[in-house]
């Protein structure tokens, strides 16, 4: 069966029903009154949202009277949007602290910043062609800041080992990053 329920002159028994017969026929006017007030349409669908997420928390203090319910509604969203407008100048006022706390700072380039991200993928990719155990011991040593000694204990080798194996890791890693250099070719083998 599609569409909306029967129509029945016995009004809703529990508040839950209550709430689901609100949503019904007020949810649209609702967000029609959201729509009106708010900035963007999103903030409206949030405001809307908001509005029924209260309705629900309170639902035992619905009107019972459905003549008094589209008010109490409209009371609730307009509280809602009170709240998002003060949750706004907040985050504004928070972006103005910051760009002004950020005005001599070194703005990036962006297209350093793709730079960037374009090694940090080829340093993936070629970490990820190592043995996981020499990709553990080349982190461990150049992302989390251990020394080899410190490493070798981590990964439970001997320190020696872990500095004989760090040293033809990082030939290896050379070689992956830069095919073309044939001195480096040499040495990693």
């Amino acid at each position: 069966m599609h569409g909306p329920p029967p129509a029945t002159d016995d009004p809703p028994a529990t508040a839950e029903e209550r709430l689901e017969a609100a949503y019904r026929a007020c949810g649209t006017t609702v967000l029609g009154y959201a729509l009106r007030r708010a900035a963007t349409r999103e903030d409206a669908y949030d405001v809307v949202a908001e509005t029924f997420a209260t309705a629900w928390r309170r639902r035992a203090d619905l009107p019972a009277d459905a003549e008094e319910l589209r008010p109490w509604l409209f009371g609730v969203a307009r509280l809602c949007l009170a709240n998002a407008a003060r949750s706004s100048r907040r985050a504004g006022r928070l972006g103005e602290r910051l760009a002004g706390a950020l005005a001599d700072a070194d703005v990036p380039d962006p297209a350093g910043l793709h730079e960037d991200g374009v090694l940090r993928r080829s340093v993936r990719a070629a970490l990820d062609r190592l043995s996981p155990e020499d990709r553990e011991l080349v982190t461990l040593v150049a992302w989390e800041g251990l020394s080899p000694t410190q490493a070798a204990a981590a990964l439970g080798i001997a320190p020696g080992t872990a500095r004989v194996r760090l040293h033809r890791a990082r030939a290896r890693l050379r070689v992956l990053l830069d095919p073309t250099d044939p001195e480096e070719a040499c040495d990693a083998r």
